[in-house]
């Protein structure tokens, strides 16, 4: 059944894939333009909008390391630190020492950090509830491919299945 699922993925491109991939990264792209664009008029740089979102969405109520943050955000550890760094003084993040661990620093929002984060989180849940429709259709029709039928196996990066 796997072998169905890479045949259907590694056969030529039809035109329809062509124009189906050129939507679904058009439609990535206007919302991550878009998404710098809120950050910084909130104030923020892409990048610190980022930090945020890594040190609120974590799933350790004890706040992520800044190894973890820098796994999240695709970047050196240096490059995470100095991002940190630059949180800190604007006063978006704090380093605290973990509970268990001295010598693991924690992170954790600031009350500024956390009221910028929520606005700009409300605004982007409402233009992701925009996008949701027809980001969908186009991820079913890659998904799906030529013939219509989803492979027995789903790929990684795909969204769960919901259950009827």
């Amino acid at each position: 059944m796997q072998t169905e699922t890479i045949e259907r993925v590694t056969g030529d491109p039809s035109d329809d894939d062509y124009r189906r991939l050129l939507e679904l990264r058009t439609g990535l792209r206007r919302f991550l333009r878009w998404s710098e664009q809120q950050a910084q008029a909130a104030g923020l740089t892409p990048a610190q909008h980022q930090l945020l979102l890594a040190i609120r969405g974590h799933p350790d109520e004890r706040g992520p390391t800044v190894g973890e943050v820098a796994a999240y955000l695709l970047l050196r550890h240096h490059s995470a630190v100095g991002l940190v760094d630059r949180a800190e003084s604007a006063g978006l993040v704090a380093r605290e020492p973990d509970v268990d661990n001295l010598s693991v620093v924690r992170l954790r929002l600031t009350e500024q950090g956390s009221a910028q984060l929520e606005a700009l989180s409300e605004q982007h849940l409402e233009e992701l509830a925009h996008l949701a429709p027809t980001m969908h259709a186009l991820w079913d029709a890659l998904e799906h491919g030529r013939d219509g039928a989803s492979g027995s196996t789903p790929h990684p990066a795909a969204p769960p299945l919901e259950s009827s």
